[in-house]
């Protein structure tokens, strides 16, 4: 989850790199915040799905605001895409491969009607032979969020670091296996799928509702869900879902699960973690971050042992704030996760690091309140001295490479330069 700021702290930027970035259209360009938070000049925007959660989340409902990107003029590029992958599929029948766009927007989901929880981009579009069934494809390149930029550049610029064979996973020459732990609208194992060929995603979200609505309100690919088997929910994806997605839903897989149980009881080894799992009323689990709690434990015994990587998206207000300062009470109030930060950092840190090679930092995300934590095992690093600065300088220093071997619509440097802090 995340939040827009309403005060603008000085931000303490540390300057490590000065390479050029080469400018490539990212959709999700938080210069376009105006579109799916709304403004007094958009008032079209509209619920699209609503119902209410029995998990802790309330009212679960998804907004939809007009996406001003792509422009008209490139919708005829993606219907002769969808023709061609409908005949690659179907020899002979280019008769019936006639598509067209109804258009695009941003679907933002909210719990209890009020905090954003994901925003993503979706376009709809209908087979011509089939006017009546239109379908819904979530845009796997777009992200809104500033969070999970964050969580992405810092996530793979560290095990970048760590000697991981980051190009051979990109190509598909070798297997990632990659835990989100907390669904939303699914648009962070979406971009990981499709931005990392060798990815395998397992997603773990407790709430069926959540899983529901990102499949039929925010186009996620309803072939990735997953029963409680272990087992595809469908038997076989559906011919759009085949169109739209090649194997990239067959690399994801969606289980309606406790995350506890789940890293309990799976026998995976992870290469890289996310963790974004916050309820209705804005809280972290205790036992997503409790020492003595065996999700901690376990995921300690599942997770890579040289190179393996956890990212935690967390509340937390600036640490400009004095901790008694009337700022800091207000964002306390408003962000009940804040307090608790630092006793998350260093129960993440004891358990999976301990007294081995590794470390852990945070870094604070750009425009909204949230840092990301980062904990890695990091046996690559072990020439370098333990100190704050040599950490994110060697961090740091794989920005540029994770761009361009990931194909990034954003600055990965932007995201992880501000407020790099050691958790000692």
């Amino acid at each position: 989850m995340w939040y827009r700021p309403r005060l603008s702290p000085t931000r303490n930027i540390h300057r490590f790199c000065t390479a050029a970035r080469r400018r490539v259209e990212d959709e999700g360009d938080w210069l376009y915040s105006s579109e799916w938070w709304g403004t007094d000049s958009i008032s079209d925007a509209h619920t699209v799905f609503r119902s209410t959660s029995d998990k802790g989340n309330g009212v679960v409902s998804v907004l939809s605001y007009p996406s001003s990107k792509p422009s008209q003029v490139h919708w005829p590029e993606t219907e002769k895409w969808l023709c061609k992958r409908y005949t690659e599929m179907n020899p002979g029948q280019e008769r019936d491969a006639r598509f067209k766009i109804l258009g695009y927007q941003w679907r933002t989901l909210r719990f209890n009607e009020d905090t954003r929880q994901s925003t993503v981009k979706v376009m709809a579009a209908y087979k011509q032979s089939q006017p009546d069934s239109v379908f819904l494809m979530q845009q796997p390149h777009c992200l809104a969020v500033p969070y999970i930029k964050s969580m992405i550049s810092a996530g793979f610029t560290t095990i970048a670091s760590s000697n991981y064979d980051l190009v051979g996973a990109v190509c598909g020459r070798k297997t990632m296996r990659i835990l989100c732990i907390g669904h939303g609208g699914g648009s962070l194992p979406l971009f990981l799928a499709s931005k990392i060929r060798g990815a395998v995603v397992d997603i773990v979200e407790i709430d069926p509702l959540v899983i529901s609505t990102s499949v039929q309100a925010m186009g996620f690919p309803a072939f990735s869900v997953m029963t409680s088997s272990n087992k595809r929910s469908l038997l076989k994806p559906s011919t759009i879902d085949e169109i739209m997605w090649r194997d990239i839903h067959e690399r994801l897989h969606l289980y309606e699960s406790d995350a506890e149980k789940f890293v309990v009881d799976t026998e995976n080894t992870y290469d890289l973690v996310f963790i974004d799992a916050y309820d209705g009323d804005d809280i972290f689990p205790r036992k997503l971050w409790d020492a003595d709690a065996p999700f901690l434990r376990s995921l300690d015994m599942r997770l890579h042992p040289e190179h393996g990587t956890v990212v935690v998206n967390l509340h937390a207000d600036h640490e400009a704030f004095h901790p008694h300062s009337s700022i800091s009470s207000f964002y306390e109030q408003l962000l009940p996760m804040n307090k608790h930060v630092h006793k998350v950092c260093q129960a993440y840190k004891d358990i999976l690091v301990g007294n081995g090679t590794g470390f852990v930092f945070t870094v604070a995300v750009p425009w909204v309140c949230n840092k990301s934590m980062v904990v890695s095992r990091g046996l690559g690093m072990t020439d370098i001295k333990s100190s704050c600065d040599s950490i994110a300088n060697a961090v740091v220093s794989k920005a540029l490479e994770v761009e361009n071997v990931m194909n990034l619509p954003f600055p990965c440097f932007e995201y992880i330069k501000r407020d790099f802090t050691l958790v000692d």
